[in-house]
């Protein structure tokens, strides 16, 4: 048995804290390879991500497991805010302090990502030089047009790398919402309308934080766009999860992501839809990829 994990938070730079927990190996080896995990669109990091810290760090690997800003436990103003801009400059800091303790190899760091997160990780993944490896568990991949126009690919990586490289992140925002996340009993509209949707999250989050209501943020100068990043990941290793039958984040999009994602990289199909990696027995065939993945790759 694992020990049970610390909480540990990061505060960043503008003093937004970031809440998190800390799962060790049991062998508490210092300066081990470490996995970043962080959760999916509007949720918190206890729904269905700590059987994988803990499962990951029985495996050896150091985890840090956090909530997005305005999500969970995490402090940030205003509250159920998904902005993909500023999860991924957070998850960059995150990265950078991470790296900087004892427990963690600085070069040896992973980055795990869900459904949301999955593309935030593919792009950091892009972006950040010390980035070893990524999984992205059925990601969203893009947004779907680059599979037409596969040529705009690197203009659109460019775009995004100059808007993330200005600090103030000046990028065209248009918000959306605040709306439902999920259908449920008197709501008849929904971010994500799926059945799938409303039985995951109705399930696991309202005892975990999570309340079904969200803004979004969207961009279109340059839109927030993984499918764009996957050509230039420049070494870093990937690992895509994919869902057979994925209607929340388009299992075609995903293809498309990995096939034209540089190497070294790996693909695991598992059967079913979005959540399916989030029960057995598709979890455990989840796991087993992504272990053998960090086992070779970091």
């Amino acid at each position: 048995m694992t020990a049970a994990p610390r909480p540990l938070a990061v505060t960043l730079d503008d003093g937004t804290v970031l809440q998190g927990d800390l799962y060790l190996p049991d062998d508490d080896t210092m300066s081990a390879p470490a996995v970043i995990m962080s959760h999916g669109f509007s949720a918190t990091r206890a729904m269905g991500l700590p059987w994988f810290a803990a499962s990951f760090a029985r495996a050896g690997y150091v985890v840090y497991l956090y909530d997005h800003r305005g999500l969970g436990e995490s402090s940030g103003e205003p509250r159920n805010i998904v902005d993909p801009w500023s999860q991924t400059h957070d998850m960059w800091e995150v990265v950078d302090q991470v790296r900087t303790w004892p427990e963690v190899h600085p070069d040896r760091v992973a980055l795990w990502g869900s459904s949301f997160s999955g593309g935030e990780a593919i792009v950091l993944g892009a972006l950040h030089p010390d980035i070893k490896a990524v999984i992205a568990n059925a990601p969203f991949a893009g947004l779907g047009d680059l599979m037409a126009n596969p040529s705009h690919a690197a203009q659109r990586f460019i775009a995004m790398r100059v808007a993330f490289d200005n600090s103030t992140l000046d990028v065209g925002v248009r918000e959306i919402g605040p709306m439902a996340v999920v259908l449920d009993e008197g709501i008849d509209a929904a971010v994500l309308p799926q059945p799938e949707s409303s039985e995951w999250f109705l399930a696991h989050g309202p005892d975990n934080g999570w309340t079904n209501s969200v803004t979004m943020v969207m961009t279109t100068t340059p839109p927030f766009d993984p499918a764009a990043c996957s050509p230039f990941l420049d070494g870093t290793a990937l690992l895509m999860v994919v869902a057979t039958n994925d209607e929340v984040a388009s299992t075609a999009v995903a293809l498309d992501t990995y096939e034209r994602a540089s190497t070294p990289k790996r693909l695991a199909m598992i059967e079913g839809h979005h959540f399916s990696a989030y029960e057995n027995p598709e979890r455990e065939n989840a796991f087993d990829a992504m272990v053998d993945f960090l086992d070779e790759y970091l």
